[in-house]
């Protein structure tokens, strides 16, 4: 009796100096992420977080990393926000296997947040064909597999540590691309819906703040980031722009206005939305037993880019399609309905297209 009693105690005291160990843990990482808000720089970021996060708030939130010294720091910013408020984030970082080091980094990363009592969950990309622009395909793939693990979760909301000279960079990289006010200016919202048949939306809380910014958040916080060596890499249309603009930057190029710029550049763009939506309103009727709109003549007579976004929107609606499509079949199927000579039937993106009497009628591709 004796020795089961003094079992039962030692058992009994073990726990207890677990729970005093596991409480003094959390303390200490308690007081790690506060503590640094004494610094008044890193506290000023993580006002701006807070506010952000407060404005566009949502009962589930994830948070997607990279390694790297960007999402560091918005790692820093979450978790400090998390402890302040009493909640819990998800975090996300995906393994692209694009290098032979992915696995080990994206291992260590999660190894490293652990001490910190962050959960960091690996989202493996198993690559099983080569792309051309690669690049762009991991990206893609990057915001698929957080979707994917988002709609598991029932996630709605996807914070990134995008920052203010990813807009520029996206910028000049639309540009040389073509891209119409709509493309220059989208980068810059806030908040955007990622799908939408889904209700899950990207939130990108430090546009306001410079990759030097986060750095200097990250090297006084964890002082632990990942360098990718693809950053250096000038076969990458992003790494050329990047060398660009730190050459203008080396030149005295002062950006400080180019952010008032690229909003300037979006309100144009809202105007412009304004006068789609009421084009398709009054001079396009949705026919919902067939699947297919019916647009008048005036839909047609508005200015050029209004019936541009308009077409091109009805077409993205009834096609179904994933992407919007090219700019340049659009272009062609105008001027088509707006020449004199009679419009043969046509496919674009899932749809039929064909002219009866004044009217264009856009329907569902059986």
């Amino acid at each position: 009796l004796k020795n089961n009693i003094q079992t039962q105690l030692n058992r009994s005291s073990k726990k207890q100096n677990m729970k005093k160990r596991n409480l003094s843990a959390k303390t200490k990482i308690h007081n790690f992420f506060i503590d640094n808000l004494k610094n008044s720089k890193i506290k000023k970021i993580f006002l701006e977080f807070n506010n952000c996060l407060e404005n566009y708030s949502s009962s589930r939130v994830c948070i997607a990393l990279s390694g790297g010294p960007d999402s560091m720091a918005l790692v820093f910013l979450a978790k400090t926000y998390s402890i302040k408020k009493n909640i819990t984030f998800f975090y996300y970082i995906v393994n692209h296997n694009l290098r032979k080091e992915s696995s080990k980094e994206a291992n260590l990363v999660k190894k490293f947040l652990k001490k910190y009592n962050i959960n960091c969950k690996i989202l493996t990309w198993n690559r099983n064909q080569t792309f051309t622009n690669i690049q762009e395909t991991a990206r893609n793939k990057r915001y698929q597999l957080i979707f994917n693990e988002c709609k598991k979760k029932k996630i709605n909301l996807i914070t990134t540590a995008h920052q203010r000279d990813d807009l520029y960079e996206n910028f000049f990289i639309r540009m040389l691309r073509g891209s119409g006010l709509k493309g220059l200016s989208s980068f810059i919202k806030v908040k955007t819906k990622i799908s939408k048949k889904e209700n899950i939306y990207i939130l990108r809380p430090l546009l306001n703040f410079s990759k030097k910014d986060l750095e200097y958040v990250t090297t006084k916080t964890f002082n632990f980031y990942l360098k990718d060596p693809s950053n250096n890499d000038d076969n990458f249309l992003r790494v050329k722009t990047r060398k660009l603009l730190n050459f203008l930057y080396r030149e005295g190029l002062n950006f400080n206005k180019f952010k008032m710029t690229l909003e300037n550049l979006y309100k144009s763009n809202i105007s412009i939305e304004h006068y789609v939506t009421q084009n398709i309103k009054k001079n396009a009727k949705l026919l919902s037993s067939k699947k297919a709109y019916i647009t008048n003549e005036d839909f047609y007579n508005n200015s050029e880019e209004v019936v541009f976004r308009s077409l091109s929107e009805l077409i993205h609606k009834i096609g179904n399609k994933k992407n919007y499509s090219r700019g340049s079949k659009i272009s062609n199927l105008i001027k088509n309905i707006k020449s004199n000579k009679k419009l043969k039937k046509m496919t674009l993106s899932g749809c039929l297209i064909e002219k009866i009497n004044k009217s264009i009628i856009i329907s569902e591709e059986n």
